[in-house]
């Protein structure tokens, strides 16, 4: 089983070093697709254009799209992200202090949405086709229906406007305790929970529903087992493999799809630091940081394939 699960896990590495250099690849072209560049954008339209030629010439902005790919794709190989073109500060730097901000938002979102969405999908499956089941049914789909920054303008509009319980801008440091930080974060950790509850909670639903018909449910009912047990002794074990695979894919999201997030709530994460390396067209800030997106996607994906095989036998067998 040991040499299954590496000759698995090796493949899905070399899958993954091929996404990241495509992912790399499509960054650079959709970059270079758009108008201006960072002389512009920090130079402003009023700039003489001498003056933006000679910052273009200082930044090696005139060599051809190619060369500065190949130089980058190596320095990256090295471990170097490069220089930021707009403040002249170490990416790897900038990207240090934003990605303990967004890990601390995506690990204390899925402390709570993790344990909360799989009991909901068991009561919901438990309670299967009672008011129970469609209201928690009806809830979670119209969390899933609605974009991401309604339901942030939603919660900052009743919680720090109207009631003013919390802050609409979460304004963090690292010199914040843990309730103060939780405090200042709880609006983008409430967004956040509400989307990746309501997919948590469908999918064990329906995993759960899906094994009740199964011969060794139907035993168990004979033997006279209460509902209650017959799901959490003998269906939920079952269904922990496609369970894994969406919560650790709602983890990947949880640190890949800040970006909306981080933006309307002023969050100082990865997802503003791209935002705002976008609007000023610096490119290796923008790469740097959607190369550890990309990376922590690949990596959760092997997580979670490994994690459903080892809760699954039958996915360790190729056939």
């Amino acid at each position: 089983m040991k040499n299954i699960l590496v000759d698995i896990v090796l493949q899905r590495l070399v899958i993954g070093i091929f996404i990241l250099f495509g992912v790399s690849i499509l960054i650079t072209l959709g970059v270079e697709a758009l108008s201006g560049d960072v002389c512009s954008a920090i130079l402003g339209q009023a700039a003489e254009p001498s003056t933006v030629a000679a910052c273009q010439a200082k930044l090696g902005l005139n060599d051809p799209m190619h060369i500065r790919y190949g130089n980058w794709l190596v320095n990256v190989i090295q471990g170097d992200f490069g220089t930021s073109l707009a403040n002249n500060r170490e990416v790897s730097e900038q990207i240090g202090k934003r990605l303990g901000n967004t890990l601390y938002l995506a690990l204390t979102t899925a402390m709570f949405a993790v344990p909360i969405g799989i009991l909901l999908g068991v009561i919901a499956a438990l309670y299967r086709n009672t008011a129970i089941d469609h209201t928690i049914s009806t809830t979670t789909l119209t969390t899933i229906s609605s974009p991401e920054f309604f339901l942030a303008y939603i919660l900052m509009a009743i919680f720090a406007v109207k009631l003013g319980w919390l802050p609409a801008i979460s304004n963090i440091s690292p010199s914040m305790g843990f309730l103060e930080r939780l405090q200042a974060s709880a609006l983008p950790v409430a967004t956040l929970a509400l989307i990746t509850v309501a997919h948590m909670m469908r999918m064990t639903r329906a995993s759960i529903v899906s094994l009740l018909a199964s011969p060794y449910i139907e035993m168990a009912k004979l033997k006279g087992l209460t509902p209650g047990r017959i799901i959490v002794k003998h269906a939920l074990p079952n269904a922990w493999s496609p369970i894994i695979q969406v919560v650790v894919l709602n983890l990947a999201y949880m640190v890949v799809g800040v970006v909306v997030i981080e933006v309307v709530f002023v969050y100082p994460g990865l997802g503003a630091l791209i935002v705002d390396a976008v609007l000023n067209r610096d490119l290796p800030v923008i790469q740097g940081t959607a190369m550890v997106f990309a990376a922590a996607y690949v990596l959760l994906f092997i997580l979670a394939d490994m994690l459903s095989m080892l809760a699954n036998p039958r996915l360790r067998h190729r056939r």
